[in-house]
Order: C-alpha cells, then structure tokens, then sequence
C-alpha cells in the first residue's frame, strides 16, 4: 500500500527508459492499474487476485478483471500474502490457475523462512511449494515467472549472496524440471530479497537470475533506476 513519494506520473517518466535487454514490470495498488495502464508502455501488473473466478467473495478482485484493467501480469504468492495472510500452498495454486485462465502471466513466489534455511531444508521446502502448483493449468500458461523471496532477507538487513542465491536457483530447476511440463522448466527466476544498488552487483555477477522483484527500492525513481544501471 505505498505510492513512490514524486507521484506516479513522474515516476512512471523517470523509469520508462528504452532497453533491450530489461523488461520493467510495474506493480501498483489494484485501485490505479487502470490509470497506470493508460499513462505508459510499461508492462504492467496487480500484486494479487482472488483464487475464485467470480462469486459472492466481498472484497476481493478477480484475475479477469486485473485482466480487464489493462495489467498483463499478476504476482501470486507473494512472500507477505503467504506469512501475513496465511495463504497456504493450495490457495496459491487456485490462483495460479486462475490468473492462467484470464490470460495474464503470473509471478509465483517462492521462498523460506530461516529455521528452513538453517536446517537445511531449503531445496526440498521449494520443491514441495513448486509440485504443489504442477495441476494449476501449467499446460495452458504462455509464460510463468518465479520470484524467489527468502523470507528471510526481505526487510531484515540480511541479504543472500550471490553464491547463495545461485545454489538456490540450481534447486528451483531441477524442481521445475521434476514438477512441471517441459515448457516451463526454463521459466524466468527472478529475486527478490532486499535488492538494492549496494547488492546488485554480486548477484548479477554470481546469483544466475534472470531478474529482480524489487520492493522498497522501488518507490524511489532514482533508486530504481541505479539498480536498473546495474544490470547493463
């Protein structure tokens, strides 16, 4: 629920910035997909949607009509849906599927916590996340993107290294590979643990994503578009 403090309008100017080689995807509150779809070219996406089609579901939003707004892509099981709002592995599932179903592209987020981390549980916790979602329509997707969060690098001042970062993702392909039709077993890995300019560097160098989910950093142009620097 925050809005980049020099508005969005400058915000959206400061950042659309021809590329390449990046595919930058805007990810606003629900209330101005509509708006920000009208103001740039950018790719746009909603940070949720509801696991039901339609129906009596009071306050909640349908992948149809993130869809109907102009968006392209949505996030679905994000980090803090998943710690703050309990959605569990089936739910995510059901909204994979039906973000599928709607056209859009889903961002899956993936990720541990630290006692899965420390006990070494990490590759077989990811794993179970991504087989739990093999059933959601895979077939049906153009595309699918993972971001992989660690939960516990998100706002906490503790970062994954590259070399972390790397192991990890060699782990979500093989589970891909294991869980979901051929395909997707290349999907775009994105991270997404506190990126910041002073850590883009290393995981370019050594992390083996394919991109980034930025959060905090994001609200700022400027700080954006050095991590953005960054990458080329």
């Amino acid at each position: 629920m925050n809005l980049p403090p020099e508005g969005i309008e400058a915000y959206l100017k400061a950042v659309d910035v021809p590329s390449d080689d990046v595919r930058i995807i805007v990810a606003p509150p629900f209330l101005y997909l509509r708006q920000i779809t009208s103001q740039t070219k950018l790719a746009v996406a909603a940070q949720n949607c509801s696991d039901q089609e339609k129906g009596a579901f009071t306050g909640e939003v349908a992948a149809s009509m993130v869809r109907d707004c102009g968006a392209s892509f949505v996030i679905i099981g994000h980090s803090e849906r998943r710690t703050l709002y309990g959605e569990t592995d089936a739910m995510v599932a059901r909204k994979l599927a039906v973000a599928i179903t709607a056209g859009l592209v889903p961002v899956l987020g993936i990720g541990e916590n630290l006692q899965t981390r420390e006990m070494g549980h990490v590759a077989s916790f990811l794993a179970s996340q991504i087989r739990a979602c093999a059933e959601a329509n895979l077939d049906r997707a153009r595309e699918i993107v993972i971001a992989y969060e660690p939960i516990w690098a998100i706002g906490t001042g503790r970062n994954a290294t590259g070399m972390i970062c790397a192991e990890t993702v060699a782990d979500i392909r093989g589970a891909l590979q294991r869980f979901w039709p051929a395909r997707h077993a290349n999907a775009p890995i994105l991270y997404g643990g506190s990126v910041m300019a002073e850590n883009i560097q290393e995981l370019e160098t050594s992390g083996d994503v394919d991109g980034y989910l930025v959060g905090g950093a994001s609200l700022d142009s400027a700080r954006f578009l050095s991590i953005l620097r960054g990458m080329q």
